[in-house]
């Protein structure tokens, strides 16, 4: 009889998993504070956003079996239920060699010539998370001749960016939601004097 609800049980949590993992949410929060990292550590220049720490309780990283006749046991409903769904706000995976090497050219070219666009008004940031040329007469006469480039490397990367983070964490059509949260944090965290388009195409400044 134990047997018989056991394996009852463990038929209709299948059933339960399946339903759930039909309709995987967008992490929005765990995606604010992913992208807030990572932007606070290429336009301040802080400490790289550190590697995230793995959700759930510290075991011994053995698996208990269940007792005859019993429900699975933790462990195995950890494996069965996805971490969106565990309780806890899961990390959005933002590291790997490919995102770790875009975050470094992008810090890079922040500091050696992007900050200083931006500063003197010569680019702005767009509502769709990229760069674009406000005002060329505003970049010294030194760097005119790069601004371009220098924007066009910018928005290579930040568009693979997106694409790549959407990938790792197994969702690639969360692209247009990673974007979308990036474009509203570069934004938010722009430094005084910087400019932005607005919702309605003009540009603004901070």
């Amino acid at each position: 009889m134990r047997k018989i609800l056991a394996c009852l049980g463990l038929t209709m949590l299948i059933a339960l998993v399946g339903c759930v993992t039909i309709n995987v949410y967008f992490p929005a929060a765990a995606a604010q504070k992913a992208a807030d990292q990572f932007i606070g550590s290429v336009i301040d220049q802080g400490t790289p956003s550190p590697k995230p720490a793995q959700n759930g309780p510290k075991g011994d990283g053995t698996s208990k079996p269940a007792p005859d006749g019993g429900m699975p046991s933790a462990r195995v409903l950890d494996l069965l239920i996805p971490a969106a769904y565990a309780g806890d706000s899961p990390n959005l995976k933002i590291h790997t060699p490919a995102i770790d090497a875009i975050h470094a050219r992008m810090r890079k070219r922040f500091s050696d010539s992007l900050k200083t666009l931006l500063d003197d008004g010569a680019v702005g940031f767009t509502q769709d998370g990229l760069v674009q040329v406000h005002d060329l007469s505003a970049a010294p006469m030194a760097q005119r001749a790069e601004v371009k480039s220098v924007v066009a490397a910018e928005n290579g990367d930040r568009n693979q960016l997106y694409a790549d983070i959407a990938k790792a964490n197994g969702h690639p059509e969360w692209q247009d939601r990673i974007r979308q949260t990036f474009a509203q944090l570069w934004i938010q965290r722009a430094h005084k004097g910087w400019y932005y388009r607005s919702s309605t195409g003009s540009w603004k400044r901070k």
